[in-house]
Protein backbone atom coordinates (compact mmCIF):
# COMPACT_ATOMS: atom_id res chain seq x y z
CA UNK A 1 0.00 0.00 0.00
CA UNK A 2 2.88 2.20 0.46
CA UNK A 3 4.35 1.60 -2.75
CA UNK A 4 1.17 3.42 -4.48
CA UNK A 5 2.11 7.17 -4.12
CA UNK A 6 5.48 6.48 -5.05
CA UNK A 7 4.31 4.73 -8.36
CA UNK A 8 3.04 8.08 -10.28
CA UNK A 9 6.08 9.84 -9.10
CA UNK A 10 8.61 6.64 -10.86
CA UNK A 11 6.29 6.57 -13.89
CA UNK A 12 6.54 10.18 -14.00
CA UNK A 13 10.20 10.49 -13.71
CA UNK A 14 10.85 7.46 -15.72
CA UNK A 15 8.84 9.27 -18.77
CA UNK A 16 10.71 12.47 -18.04
CA UNK A 17 14.35 10.60 -18.40
CA UNK A 18 13.31 9.22 -21.57
CA UNK A 19 11.77 12.47 -23.14
CA UNK A 20 15.05 13.79 -21.64
CA UNK A 21 16.95 11.49 -22.83
CA UNK A 22 16.17 11.49 -26.73
CA UNK A 23 12.69 11.15 -27.80
CA UNK A 24 12.60 14.56 -29.63
CA UNK A 25 14.33 14.80 -33.42
CA UNK A 26 17.86 16.14 -31.85
CA UNK A 27 18.25 13.27 -30.39
CA UNK A 28 20.96 10.92 -31.80
CA UNK A 29 19.48 8.94 -33.97
CA UNK A 30 19.46 4.89 -33.82
CA UNK A 31 21.74 2.88 -36.44
CA UNK A 32 20.26 1.64 -39.81
CA UNK A 33 21.87 0.19 -42.95
CA UNK A 34 23.17 3.68 -44.28
CA UNK A 35 25.84 3.16 -40.82
CA UNK A 36 25.74 -0.86 -41.08
CA UNK A 37 26.08 -1.62 -44.75
CA UNK A 38 26.51 1.26 -47.10
CA UNK A 39 29.93 2.59 -47.94
CA UNK A 40 31.65 5.69 -49.40
CA UNK A 41 28.44 7.89 -48.11
CA UNK A 42 25.91 5.78 -49.98
CA UNK A 43 22.22 6.08 -48.32
CA UNK A 44 20.16 3.11 -47.64
CA UNK A 45 16.87 3.09 -49.82
CA UNK A 46 14.12 1.44 -48.19
CA UNK A 47 11.83 1.17 -51.80
CA UNK A 48 15.20 -0.44 -53.47
CA UNK A 49 16.56 -2.84 -50.30
CA UNK A 50 19.87 -1.42 -51.63
CA UNK A 51 22.18 1.58 -50.69
CA UNK A 52 22.06 4.29 -53.44
CA UNK A 53 24.54 7.36 -54.22
CA UNK A 54 23.06 10.73 -52.28
CA UNK A 55 21.89 12.08 -55.75
CA UNK A 56 19.85 9.97 -56.29
CA UNK A 57 16.11 10.76 -57.57
CA UNK A 58 14.75 7.72 -55.47
CA UNK A 59 16.01 9.89 -51.77
CA UNK A 60 13.90 12.78 -50.78
CA UNK A 61 15.65 15.42 -48.61
CA UNK A 62 14.21 14.11 -45.62
CA UNK A 63 15.98 10.81 -46.12
CA UNK A 64 18.89 12.56 -47.08
CA UNK A 65 18.88 14.95 -43.37
CA UNK A 66 18.33 11.41 -41.40
CA UNK A 67 21.05 10.12 -43.43
CA UNK A 68 23.44 13.48 -42.50
CA UNK A 69 22.39 12.97 -38.65
CA UNK A 70 23.13 9.09 -39.08
CA UNK A 71 26.28 9.58 -40.82
CA UNK A 72 27.13 12.16 -38.52
CA UNK A 73 26.55 10.77 -34.78
CA UNK A 74 28.53 7.45 -36.39
CA UNK A 75 31.48 10.17 -37.28
CA UNK A 76 31.66 9.63 -41.07
CA UNK A 77 31.55 13.29 -40.96
CA UNK A 78 33.01 13.24 -44.71
CA UNK A 79 30.32 10.86 -46.01
CA UNK A 80 27.72 13.24 -43.99
CA UNK A 81 28.82 15.78 -45.57
CA UNK A 82 28.63 14.35 -48.96
CA UNK A 83 25.29 13.49 -48.42
CA UNK A 84 24.23 16.98 -47.48
CA UNK A 85 25.44 18.82 -50.45
CA UNK A 86 23.38 16.04 -52.42
CA UNK A 87 20.41 17.63 -50.52
CA UNK A 88 18.40 20.01 -52.92
CA UNK A 89 16.32 22.57 -50.40
CA UNK A 90 18.84 24.91 -50.28
CA UNK A 91 20.80 26.73 -47.08
CA UNK A 92 18.09 25.88 -44.81
CA UNK A 93 18.29 26.37 -40.93
CA UNK A 94 18.41 22.16 -40.82
CA UNK A 95 21.02 22.00 -43.37
CA UNK A 96 23.03 24.73 -41.98
CA UNK A 97 22.88 23.09 -38.72
CA UNK A 98 24.40 20.13 -39.72
CA UNK A 99 27.05 21.90 -41.83
CA UNK A 100 27.90 24.13 -38.26
CA UNK A 101 28.10 20.75 -37.13
CA UNK A 102 30.33 18.98 -39.53
CA UNK A 103 32.58 22.21 -39.50
CA UNK A 104 32.81 21.64 -35.38
CA UNK A 105 33.65 17.88 -35.58
CA UNK A 106 36.70 18.54 -38.49
CA UNK A 107 38.04 21.19 -36.34
CA UNK A 108 36.60 24.39 -38.54
CA UNK A 109 34.94 26.21 -35.67
CA UNK A 110 35.38 29.79 -37.18
CA UNK A 111 32.93 28.21 -40.13
CA UNK A 112 31.61 26.36 -38.18
CA UNK A 113 30.15 29.12 -35.75
CA UNK A 114 29.13 31.07 -39.27
CA UNK A 115 26.92 28.36 -39.82
CA UNK A 116 25.23 27.86 -37.02
CA UNK A 117 24.56 32.06 -36.58
CA UNK A 118 23.34 31.47 -40.59
CA UNK A 119 21.11 28.95 -39.32
CA UNK A 120 19.89 31.11 -36.19
CA UNK A 121 19.08 33.94 -38.41
CA UNK A 122 16.89 32.04 -40.45
CA UNK A 123 15.07 30.65 -37.29
CA UNK A 124 16.29 31.54 -34.08
CA UNK A 125 14.27 29.38 -31.91
CA UNK A 126 15.82 26.25 -34.00
CA UNK A 127 16.70 24.45 -30.17
CA UNK A 128 19.52 22.18 -31.86
CA UNK A 129 21.35 24.60 -33.09
CA UNK A 130 21.76 26.54 -30.22
CA UNK A 131 22.37 23.44 -28.57
CA UNK A 132 25.05 22.71 -30.80
CA UNK A 133 26.20 26.02 -31.16
CA UNK A 134 25.95 26.29 -27.12
CA UNK A 135 28.51 23.56 -26.98
CA UNK A 136 30.62 24.65 -29.70
CA UNK A 137 31.39 27.39 -27.15
CA UNK A 138 31.75 25.38 -24.38
CA UNK A 139 34.61 23.74 -26.06
CA UNK A 140 36.32 27.29 -26.81
CA UNK A 141 35.72 27.86 -22.57
CA UNK A 142 32.93 30.47 -23.83
CA UNK A 143 31.03 29.03 -21.21
CA UNK A 144 28.85 32.27 -20.35
CA UNK A 145 27.96 32.62 -24.17
CA UNK A 146 26.72 29.12 -24.23
CA UNK A 147 24.43 29.53 -21.18
CA UNK A 148 22.92 32.24 -23.19
CA UNK A 149 21.95 29.03 -26.08
CA UNK A 150 20.82 27.42 -22.89
CA UNK A 151 18.50 30.17 -21.75
CA UNK A 152 17.15 30.77 -25.73
CA UNK A 153 15.96 26.83 -25.80
CA UNK A 154 14.36 27.09 -23.47
CA UNK A 155 12.65 30.65 -24.16
CA UNK A 156 11.97 28.31 -27.70
CA UNK A 157 9.74 25.73 -25.41
CA UNK A 158 12.86 23.19 -25.56
CA UNK A 159 12.96 22.63 -21.88
CA UNK A 160 13.64 18.84 -21.01
CA UNK A 161 14.48 18.45 -24.72
CA UNK A 162 17.94 16.56 -25.81
CA UNK A 163 19.18 19.76 -26.86
CA UNK A 164 18.74 21.37 -23.63
CA UNK A 165 20.06 18.37 -21.21
CA UNK A 166 22.98 17.72 -23.81
CA UNK A 167 23.77 21.88 -23.30
CA UNK A 168 23.30 22.11 -19.47
CA UNK A 169 25.86 18.93 -19.01
CA UNK A 170 28.53 20.42 -21.00
CA UNK A 171 27.98 23.79 -19.36
CA UNK A 172 27.90 22.05 -15.91
CA UNK A 173 31.11 19.46 -16.94
CA UNK A 174 32.89 21.12 -19.47
CA UNK A 175 32.55 17.69 -21.77
CA UNK A 176 30.60 17.91 -24.87
CA UNK A 177 28.87 14.46 -26.54
CA UNK A 178 30.89 13.26 -29.52
CA UNK A 179 26.92 13.16 -30.99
Amino acid sequence: MRLLPVLPLVTLLAATAAFAVGSDDSAPPASTKTTTECKDGQVYDDTQQKCVDPQSGALDDDRRFRAVRELAHAERFSEAQLVLAAMREGATDRVLTYRGFLLRKTGHLEKGIAAYEAALALNPDNILTHSYYGQLLVEMNETEAAKAHLAAIRRAGGAGSWAETALASAIATGLTYQF
